[in-house]
């Protein structure tokens, strides 16, 4: 399944599952400041569902991250509990 691309081909989804907590965090930091320097206005993060505990970690970095302007559950046809959206910040 090819990745999903935005502006200058910079991919706009991430898969994380199964990943520990700290190398998830490591490679989303990365792909959101990649996202963030193409311009691409979302992104999609896959997490997965398990137990919640890197839904919780993801979130919990979105927050906080100074790239990214809010965040909400993908709708069900886009992953639902088992992947987050991004909006990227606009400066």
């Amino acid at each position: 399944m090819p990745l999903n691309r935005g502006p200058d081909e910079c991919p706009t989804e991430i898969h994380l599952r199964r990943l520990t907590v700290d190398e998830a965090l490591y490679r989303l930091d990365r792909f959101l400041n990649d996202a963030f320097l193409a311009g691409v206005p979302f992104v999609r993060v896959i997490h997965g569902k398990g137990t919640g505990t890197l839904r919780q970690a993801v979130q919990d970095e979105l927050r906080t991250h100074p790239l990214v302007k809010s965040y909400h559950r993908a709708p069900l046809e886009e992953g639902g509990n088992g992947a987050t959206i991004a909006e990227m910040a606009d400066e």
